[in-house]
């Protein structure tokens, strides 16, 4: 499975949670960086959390503090935990696989080579 695979989205009210997961690849040892996209209506995707192969993560100010990233390194799966949601957090969220390593958090969609569907997240007021 090259393309990774998103779920977990729904809709919830403003402050709640949702907790999205990524299969992000079959090879369960497979450590490239894994991020966290989303993209709302007529707006561009952007970066918001990202692990490296250290485990170390990075998130876009928008989201620091109230979304938190994990990964389970045995089964290579990426969680986004989701917290105290507002609705401009509305917007289809997607996962994608780089081919290296580190510096996983460079904010641009060209450095990700693989992306899932999407799953969509709506926070309704």
């Amino acid at each position: 499975q090259a393309q990774p695979m998103e779920s977990g989205g729904g809709s919830v009210r403003a402050g709640g949670s949702l907790t999205l997961s990524c299969i992000a690849s079959e090879d369960v040892n497979d450590r490239n960086c894994v991020a966290w996209f989303r993209q709302a209506p007529g707006k561009e995707r952007e970066e918001i959390a990202a692990v490296d192969a250290d485990g170390k993560n990075t998130y876009a100010e928008s989201v620091k503090g109230r979304f938190r990233l994990t990964r389970d390194n045995a089964k290579n799966i990426v969680y986004l935990q989701l917290d105290r949601l507002a609705p401009e957090d509305t917007a289809m969220y997607y996962c994608a696989r780089a081919e290296r390593k580190y510096a996983c958090f460079s904010e641009s969609v060209r450095d990700f080579t693989y992306w899932g569907l999407g799953t969509q997240v709506t926070v309704t007021s």
